[in-house]
C-alpha cells in the first residue's frame, strides 16, 4: 500500500491511496474461510461447501468491505501521522470506470485544509467594557418593590393611583398577547395613565404604544414585543383588567430585615440598600461580562483575516448531513455557518497558543459553585459539604452535563484571558444605560 499527497494550493490537497492485492487478500481469504465453516447450503454438509461457491456468493461483498476497512484505517492513520489539520472530512473523488475486477486499486480523496493565521489580542480596537452600577433611583425602587412583595395584599374594586393592575395586553394584528402586572406610574404618557383610574375588573383600556413609556425597550417587558419592532411602534393595544390590588407595605424594621436576610445580618435601611446593591451589581457584572465576551468575539472574527477552502466546504456540506443537499442549499448553509466556523478556528488557535486547558479540579470547582447558587435560590443558604458533593457527583456522571459545563468553564477562561490581554476602555453606566448600549440605541 502506498499513500501520496498532491498539494493543490495552501487550502486544498488530494490524497491518493494505492491498495495492492497483497494488502487485502489475506483478510478476504480469512473472512471467506469463516463463511465456509458456518455456511448452510442445501446439498452440502456444514463446513464442506466448495470454496468456489462461497467466493461466487460472497466474494465481491467481502472484497468491498475489507478494502473499505483498509482504506479508512490507512487514511486516518496518514492524517494523524502527517499532522494534517483538515476541515470537514475527506471527500472521495468519484471514478466512473472503476474496475473492481482488477487486482490493485487506487482511490483519491479531496482534503480541505485549515488555514494558517495568527490572532492579535492586543490589536487596536474600540471595545468598551461596561461596569454597571445600581444607582440611587434603582435602589429606592427595589426597596419599595420588596416592601410591596412582603407586605399585605388588599383586593380592590376600582383602580386608584399606585395600585397593582393585573391584566392582558392584546393586539391581534401584531400578535401581542401578554399577561402582566402594571401600575399607572410606569407610563410616560400621563393621559394613558389617567385612563385606568376608576376602572373595574373586566374593563378594557385602550392605549397607544407610541410614547407610552420613557424607554421603548419597556415594550419588550410589558408587551413581549421583539427588539427589532419596538422603536417607533405605533399601534393601539387593549388592556383587559383581571385583578386590582393595593399593598400595605411591609415596615422597614429589624423583624423585617431578619426575615429577609437572617438574624442580625442587616440592621438598617442603609445596610439593606448596600445588600441590594451588592447582589444587583453581581448580576449586572455577569451581563456586562457576556457582552464584553460577545464584543471581543465579533471583533476577532472581523479583524482576523484568513481564507477558507470555501468550494471544498460547500461540496462537503452537500453530503455531510442525514439528507443530501443541493448545491444551492449547501451555498446557503455555508453562508449561515461561515462566521461560526471562523470563530471555531480562532478559538482553537487562542486555546492552543495560550495553553488553555480544563482539568477535573477546574470542572468540579465550577460545578460546586453553580450548585451552591442554585440551592441558595431555593432558600438553602448553608448546605452541608456532603450534600453539595453528592449533587456534584451526580451531575458530573452525566456526559451531556459534563460537556455543557466544560464549555462554560472554557468560556470563563477565555473571558479572563481577554480581560488581561485585550485593550479596551472601561465605562461606568446605570443598568438602563447599559440596556441601551447593548441594543445599540
Amino acid at each position: 500500500m502506498n499513500i501520496t499527497r498532491e498539494q493543490v494550493d495552501a487550502l486544498n490537497a488530494v490524497v491518493t491511496v494505492a491498495i495492492t492485492k497483497e494488502d487485502y487478500k489475506p483478510k478476504v481469504d480469512k473472512v471467506l474461510q469463516d463463511y465456509r465453516k458456518n455456511a448452510n447450503i442445501p446439498g452440502f454438509r456444514k463446513g464442506a461447501v466448495p470454496m468456489s461457491l462461497i467466493e461466487k456468493q460472497y466474494g465481491k461483498a467481502v472484497l468491498l468491505d475489507e478494502v473499505n476497512k483498509i482504506l479508512q484505517s490507512s487514511l486516518n492513520d496518514y492524517l494523524v501521522e502527517e499532522k494534517l489539520d483538515i476541515l470537514g472530512n475527506p471527500l472521495p473523488k468519484v471514478t466512473e470506470d472503476f474496475n473492481w475486477d482488477a487486482d490493485d486499486y487506487s482511490f483519491e480523496f479531496e482534503l480541505g485544509l485549515a488555514p494558517e493565521f495568527s490572532v492579535d489580542l492586543g490589536a487596536k480596537n474600540k471595545l468598551v467594557k461596561y461596569d454597571i452600577v445600581a444607582d440611587d433611583k434603582m435602589l429606592d425602587e427595589q426597596v419599595e418593590r420588596i416592601q410591596k412583595q412582603y407586605g399585605k395584599l388588599i383586593p380592590k374594586d376600582k383602580v386608584e393611583e399606585g395600585d397593582d393592575i393585573r391584566g392582558t395586553f392584546t393586539n391581534e394584528e401584531k400578535g401581542i398577547n401578554n399577561t402582566t402586572t402594571i401600575t399607572t406610574d410606569i407610563f410616560k404618557d400621563k393621559k394613558a395613565a389617567k385612563k385606568f383610574i376608576g376602572k373595574k375588573v373586566g374593563d378594557v383600556v385602550t392605549v397607544s404604544t407610541k410614547g407610552l413609556f420613557d424607554d421603548d425597550h419597556k415594550l419588550m417587558d410589558y408587551l413581549k414585543v421583539e427588539h427589532d419592532d419596538v422603536h417607533g411602534l405605533d399601534v393601539e393595544v387593549n388592556f383587559t383588567i383581571e385583578e386590582i390590588n393595593t399593598h400595605e407595605k411591609a415596615e422597614l424594621n429589624q423583624e423585617f430585615f431578619d426575615k429577609l436576610f437572617g438574624e442580625g445580618t442587616v440592621t438598617s435601611v442603609e445596610q439593606l440598600k448596600e445588600k441590594i446593591k451588592q447582589d444587583a451589581e453581581q448580576q449586572f457584572a455577569q451581563q456586562a461580562d457576556q457582552k464584553f465576551l460577545n464584543d471581543v468575539t465579533d471583533f476577532l472574527i472581523e479583524n482576523t483575516k484568513f481564507d477558507l477552502p470555501a468550494e471544498f466546504l460547500k461540496k462537503w456540506l452537500q453530503t455531510a448531513g442525514e439528507k443530501e443537499m443541493t448545491a444551492e442549499e449547501a451555498e446557503q448553509e455555508y453562508e449561515k455557518s461561515e462566521k461560526g466556523l471562523r470563530y471555531q478556528l480562532i478559538e482553537g488557535k487562542i486555546i492552543a497558543d495560550n495553553n488553555l486547558q480544563i482539568n477535573f479540579e477546574d470542572l468540579k470547582a465550577y460545578t460546586t459553585e453553580v450548585i451552591k447558587k442554585q440551592m441558595a435560590q431555593f432558600g438553602q443558604m448553608n448546605p452541608t459539604d456532603a450534600d453539595v458533593e453528592n449533587i456534584v457527583a451526580r451531575v458530573l456522571s452525566n456526559k451531556d452535563e459534563v460537556k455543557r459545563l466544560s464549555e462554560q468553564v472554557m468560556s470563563e477562561k477565555m473571558l479572563n484571558l481577554f480581560k488581561e490581554n485585550v485593550k479596551y476602555k472601561s465605562k461606568e453606566v446605570s443598568y438602563q444605560d447599559f440596556i441601551k448600549e447593548m441594543y445599540g440605541e
